[in-house]
């Protein structure tokens, strides 16, 4: 198992991974990095251990909000599917009726053109 080093707050933590999880562990670690500077900027330093309970909060937060926004768009994709399916039936409906239609013209203009032959 994998041993990375990563900063958050000008501070080296080294966390064991996955092997192949290293440059994505870096980039989780670069993320909570950048949201603790965030908060450095708005409530100063208040400790490492707050900072990064303020931090996980808020990408909680933001995941959370993610999730929302997720299940909304599911739940828009479900309706539009089931309208769609809809209007296929519909659309298959009418052409049944339509290519009926067309057949029984065309038994009409064959009965129509058999009437004028024997005429």
């Amino acid at each position: 198992m994998p041993l990375v080093n990563v900063m958050v707050n000008q501070r080296a933590y080294t966390i064991a991974c996955d092997d192949g999880e290293e440059d994505h562990l870096k980039e989780l670690a670069e993320h909570v990095d950048a949201k603790v500077r965030e908060l450095l900027g708005s409530v100063g330093q208040v400790g490492d251990q707050r900072l990064i309970l303020m931090a996980a909060l808020l990408l909680a937060d933001e995941n959370h909000a993610a999730q929302n926004q997720l299940g909304a768009a599911k739940k828009e994709l479900a309706e539009i599917t089931g309208a769609r399916d809809e209007l296929d039936a519909h659309r298959n409906k009418f052409e049944s009726i339509a290519a009926d239609s067309l057949e029984a013209a065309a038994k009409r203009v064959e009965t129509i053109a058999a009437r004028l032959a024997r005429a």
